[in-house]
This record gives structure tokens, C-alpha cells and sequence, in this order.
């Protein structure tokens, strides 16, 4: 039992051996620490996860809203109802007003393009107005898959469209081309799931009907 004893400890001793086992207790280390790294790392990232109940798991809880639509303008603007299309982008600032009901407050703007056929001082002619409208967004979450909101804001409109000439005698008038109105609406969302919705707007410039990408 001595010799063998001793045998082991020569063994042990000899410089290839001390290499190895210098060599192993550095692997070991290194795959403590990268074992310790990792299960830090993963208490952190369940700890960063979505809990029921958290503020990711409200539906009023989402960072951007973009809107493109279809668009109807009003006829007090330049003759007939117009037509286009455009886009709104809304980011909500202010969070859970009513505490018991998913809600917030966004700030929306946009643009819209809409011509108009009607003629004001004849029978062919036409024009293009551009809207740019920026509103305050009261947005209320009365159900899994409908919400509702309000808006109030201005808008700054630009039209495009020829003057009145010499032979349109001095009856002709043409609409203003460029000014800065109030724009007022209401509209809902029909929730096709978490982040996509169906969603329309009544209201002054416009009426829209568009998909809302949450």
C-alpha cells in the first residue's frame, strides 16, 4: 500500500502531470464562470419578461400607431366632397386616465391628399388640397376588440387649382389656398388582433377609413 502510495504521489509529481492538471482546473474556471454568466443572464431576462398584469400587457401600453387610410374631405373647402388618401402617425404620451379602464393620451398628426371634380366658377376644372392636421388623441379601450376615441387639433391646408382669369367675368371668386383651421373628430377601432386593427373617423377636414398598426 506504501509503494503504490508512493508511486502515486511520484506521478503526480512529474512535470506533464502539474501541466494537465493546471490545464484542467483553468477549464473548470472558465466553465464556472461562463455557467455563472449564463444564469445571470437568464435571471435577468425572466425578470425583463411580460408579467400578467404589467403595464407591456395593457392594450393601451403600445409605443406608435401608424394609420394609413382612405380619405373624404368636407364640402365647405372647395366645392364638392373630395377624395384621397393619407397617413396618420400617433404616439401616445400619458397613460391610465381612468385607472380602471385602458386608456391614453397621444399626440396624432399626419397628411392627407384629396382632390376635389367640382368646378367654383365653371364646368371644367378642379383641385388638390393638402392637409396636415395635429391633434390631441383621447384613445379608451372599452373591450378586448373595440376602442374608442376623440380628437381635437388644427389643421394647415395648402390647394392647388387655377385662379380666376380675365373671362370668368368679375362674379368669379376662387376658395382660399392656404390657412390654418381647427380640426375636431371622433372615431373607433375594430381590433382584428393585438396589433392590427380596422379603424375609421367622422369628423372635420376629413372622413376616414383605414387599418391601424399598433
Amino acid at each position: 500500500m506504501r509503494v503504490t502510495l508512493h508511486g502515486l504521489a511520484f506521478a503526480l509529481s512529474s512535470p506533464m502531470v502539474q501541466v494537465s492538471l493546471r490545464f484542467i482546473r483553468r477549464c473548470s474556471a472558465g466553465t464556472l464562470a461562463v455557467a455563472v454568466a449564463l444564469a445571470a443572464n437568464a435571471a435577468t431576462a425572466q425578470d425583463e419578461a411580460p408579467r400578467p398584469g404589467s403595464e407591456r400587457d395593457e392594450p393601451s401600453a403600445y409605443p406608435i400607431e401608424i394609420e394609413p387610410h382612405a380619405a373624404f374631405g368636407a364640402e365647405n373647402v372647395y366645392g364638392a366632397t373630395g377624395f384621397g388618401a393619407g397617413i396618420r402617425v400617433s404616439i401616445p404620451v400619458v397613460y391610465s386616465l381612468l385607472r380602471r379602464v385602458p386608456d391614453n393620451l397621444a399626440i396624432s398628426f399626419g397628411g392627407d391628399i384629396l382632390h376635389y371634380d367640382n368646378c367654383y366658377y365653371g364646368d371644367y376644372c378642379g383641385a388638390n388640397y393638402l392637409m396636415l392636421p395635429v391633434a390631441a388623441q383621447w384613445n379608451v379601450f372599452l373591450a378586448r376588440r373595440v376602442s374608442v376615441f376623440g380628437e381635437a387639433g388644427v389643421f394647415v391646408y395648402k390647394g392647388f387649382f387655377n385662379e380666376c382669369g380675365p373671362a370668368d367675368g368679375p362674379g368669379c371668386s376662387a376658395p382660399s389656398d392656404f390657412g390654418l383651421l381647427p380640426t375636431l373628430a371622433i372615431g373607433a377601432r375594430l381590433h382584428l388582433g393585438d396589433n392590427v386593427s380596422l379603424i375609421a373617423r367622422l369628423g372635420y377636414p376629413t372622413v376616414t377609413f383605414g387599418v391601424s398598426f399598433l
